[in-house]
C-alpha cells in the first residue's frame, strides 16, 4: 500500500508538472504575440508619421487630410480591443484572442462584465482562459484556416453572469456519461476542465457542454 501511494502520488505530481509547464508555454506565447503585435504598431506609426510629414513639406493640404481620413477608418477596423468594464477580464480576453488571432481563428467576441463582482477576479479569468485555451486548441485541429472561428459572448442575464464560448472542432470528443473527453495526449486539457467544473461548483453555477456537426459550445452562468 506504501508502495503504491507513493507512484500514485508521482504520477500525480508528474501530471501537475505537465499541466503548469503547459500554462508557461501559453503564457510565453501570448506575451511574445503582443510584443510582436506591439512592434508592428510601431512600425506602421513611423510610417505614417514619415507619410504626412512629405505631404506637408509639399504643401499638398487635401491629400494629407484625405490620408489622415483614410487613416481614421484604418484605426477604427483595426480596434478590436475588448473592453467589458473589468480590467482584470479586459486582460485575459484580449490576449486570449490576439493569440487565436494569430493563428488565423476568425473571432467574434463581445462581453460585459461588471466592474465589482461576488466571484473572484482570478477564478472569472480561469474559468474564461480555460474555455478559451480549449477553443484554440480545436480550431487548429482543422487544417483550412476559413474553417476556425470562436464565438464569445459574455453578458449580466436574470442577475447572473452569462458566458458561452462557441468553436469549430476538428478532433474527435468523446462523452462518458455527462463528460466530454478528448483524445489529444497532453493532459492538460483534461485539468483545465476540471479547474473550470470546480469554480463553477465553488459558486454554485451552472456548466452545459455541447457537441454538434463539428461546433462545440460551452455555457456558464454564475449568480451575481
Amino acid at each position: 500500500m506504501g508502495l503504491f501511494n507513493f507512484l500514485f502520488g508521482k504520477m500525480i505530481d508528474k501530471r501537475i508538472t505537465k499541466y503548469q509547464n503547459d500554462l508557461i508555454n501559453k503564457q510565453y506565447a501570448e506575451v511574445e504575440n503582443m510584443y510582436r503585435t506591439m512592434r508592428g504598431w510601431r512600425h506602421d506609426y513611423h510610417n505614417h508619421i514619415q507619410t504626412m510629414k512629405a505631404y506637408l513639406q509639399m504643401n499638398k493640404i487635401e491629400e494629407l487630410e484625405q490620408y489622415l481620413n483614410n487613416l481614421d477608418k484604418d484605426l477604427t477596423t483595426v480596434d478590436t480591443v475588448i473592453k467589458t468594464g473589468n480590467v482584470m477580464v479586459d486582460a485575459i480576453l484580449n490576449s486570449k484572442i490576439s493569440l487565436a488571432k494569430s493563428k488565423y481563428i476568425n473571432v467574434n467576441a463581445k462581453a460585459i462584465v461588471p466592474k465589482e463582482l461576488k466571484i473572484l477576479e482570478i477564478d472569472l479569468c480561469v474559468i474564461i482562459g480555460n474555455l478559451l485555451d480549449n477553443a484554440i486548441e480545436a480550431c487548429m485541429k482543422l487544417d483550412n484556416p476559413s474553417d476556425r472561428f470562436i464565438r464569445v459572448y459574455v453578458d449580466i442575464f436574470k442577475e447572473q453572469l452569462y458566458i458561452s464560448v462557441q468553436n469549430s472542432n476538428g478532433g474527435k470528443i468523446k462523452k462518458i456519461g455527462k463528460t466530454y473527453h478528448t483524445t489529444k495526449e497532453s493532459n492538460s486539457h483534461g485539468f483545465g476542465l476540471i479547474r473550470v467544473d470546480n469554480i463553477v461548483n465553488k459558486y454554485n453555477g451552472y456548466i452545459n457542454r455541447q457537441n454538434e456537426e463539428g461546433v462545440f459550445a460551452t455555457e456558464v452562468m454564475l449568480p451575481l
